[in-house]
């Protein structure tokens, strides 16, 4: 990658503002599906953007062509639809204040993935599942990629970063007699291949295949009357994801995102607004070693950092970028993130999770008369408002007397997001964390992201499904 070819097109720049983001991707993605390799294609991408800021209008271009005449247009393209934008927009954009950062850092490879024959891999994984008992279907889709940037701006940036990442979807289907089920799981970190082999899938996806084939077996329908519910940290986790990440991101906030992928219930004067249990803490951090959603300085050059989204049940701070930030007369807090050189960067969640409390899991479960325990999900929906919502266990039990019992097919959990965080009433203390790829943006952008927390309780809920 030619740096200088970024500060070249820093330097024609006539912006009251203006930031290149250089990137360099390189990638493998392979298919194994019941046995057979179906897909296995090696992938590349390069390429500059430049934003600029001119009287209150942004302008975003971006090339794949790294020579100083496309770079020349590049730059004139990006000012020009900003000039555009001032004549047309009715509030003027602007960025906050931050501090900006000369940095570089690089997660390494301890086992390089380069060496390894990863579709031989895959099809391992699959000759190890092939005899478990009900199962039918799998379906592996593995992706691994090299991505570094560069990022510099006109206020002194200059942010050098190179990130690995490994990746499996896995979908398992079994049956019996007449019935099926089905899960769909990711797995997803920073680092080289150790990190694929710390997914533990030779033990973990047999345990899976399991779960479904017992819940056929002996699954009981799910109690009528109002139960206590403990959540898995999974469960855990898209409802951090889905009901606190996605209404928090500020540019949600502000509408726009209306026409893309719906609005939220927070409005910008909420900061302080009790929706939820004093037990109820909810945290989005980047920063966390190893994580699926890991960077240590956002796509504008600000400074990672743990953001405290819910705080003891009140709304604590939203997800900010700079142009959020200014809009709402605060800070960015390091939220902006761009998926390839040629998109924009917008307001994404890295890392979402409720944090951990003093009970063990053991504990929860003991104090629990009557209930259910949702270890996992298996599908979910939930309104454009990120307000009303509903969560389809996989695997799941009945409590009985403090005591864990068969398991129970398909529980649904369909609350609000307040009823949700309102309804905690213990919080156990070790968390998990889940990969996931979190889509937004028109043209949409995939981001990879984690998501968990701990195994919590819920009081007096009344479960959807099929009853008993």
């Amino acid at each position: 990658m030619d740096e200088n070819l970024a500060h070249y097109a820093l330097q024609q720049s006539k912006a009251d503002y203006a930031e290149v983001r250089m990137e360099e991707l390189h990638g493998l993605q392979a298919v194994v599906k019941n046995g057979n390799l179906d897909i296995y294609q090696l992938f590349s991408q390069y390429g500059l953007s430049v934003r600029a800021l001119i009287d209150g209008g942004l302008g975003f271009a971006s090339t794949n062509r790294l020579d100083k005449e496309s770079i020349n247009h590049v730059v004139e393209k990006a000012q020009k639809l900003a000039r555009t934008s001032a004549t047309r927009n009715t509030e003027k954009i602007g960025l906050s204040d931050e501090e900006m950062h000369t940095a570089s850092y690089e997660i390494p490879q301890k086992k390089n993935l380069e060496d390894v024959d990863r579709s031989q891999e895959l099809l391992n994984l699959n000759n190890h599942l092939e005899h478990e008992e009900g199962l039918v279907f799998q379906l592996y889709q593995y992706t691994d990629e090299d991505h570094t940037k560069y990022f510099v701006n006109t206020e002194g940036a200059e942010i050098r970063s190179r990130i690995p990442r490994v990746s499996l979807l896995a979908i398992l289907t079994v049956i019996e007699s007449n019935d099926s089920e089905q899960c769909q799981l990711q797995y997803g970190g920073v680092g080289g291949w150790e990190t694929f082999q710390e997914f533990n899938l030779y033990e973990k996806l047999p345990k899976e295949v399991r779960v479904l084939y017992r819940i056929l077996k002996e699954g009981v329908k799910a109690p009528s009357d109002s139960v206590s519910v403990i959540v898995g940290p999974e469960v855990a986790g898209i409802t951090a994801h889905e009901s606190c990440g996605h209404p928090l991101e500020a540019d949600r906030i502000l509408g726009r995102e209306a026409a893309q992928a719906g609005e939220s219930f927070v409005n910008p004067t909420m900061v302080g607004t009790t929706i939820g249990s004093e037990l109820v803490n909810i945290a989005e951090d980047p920063t966390i070693e190893g994580s699926y959603g890991y960077y240590l300085y956002d796509d504008e050059g600000v400074k990672a950092r743990k953001r405290m989204l819910i705080k003891e049940g009140k709304i604590n701070e939203f997800l900010s970028n700079r142009e959020t930030g200014y809009a709402l007369k605060g800070k960015s807090n390091g939220a902006a993130r761009a998926m390839a050189f040629d998109r924009e960067p917008i307001v994404r969640m890295a890392n979402t999770y409720f944090c951990a409390g003093d009970y063990t899991k053991e504990e929860l479960i003991e104090e629990t008369k009557k209930g259910v325990l949702m270890e996992s999900f298996t599908e979910w929906n939930i309104d454009d408002t990120r307000f009303n919502q509903r969560y389809i266990g996989r695997e799941a039990y009945v409590i009985e007397n403090g005591e864990v019992g068969p398991p129970v097919v398909r529980p649904v959990l369909e609350v609000t997001t307040t009823g949700f965080y309102s309804s905690v009433d213990a919080v156990a203390d070790e968390i998990v964390l889940y990969a996931g790829t979190c889509g937004k943006g028109d043209p949409v952008q995939g981001a990879p992201t984690c998501m968990g927390g701990p195994y919590m309780r819920l009081k007096d809920i009344r479960l959807g499904g099929v009853h008993g």
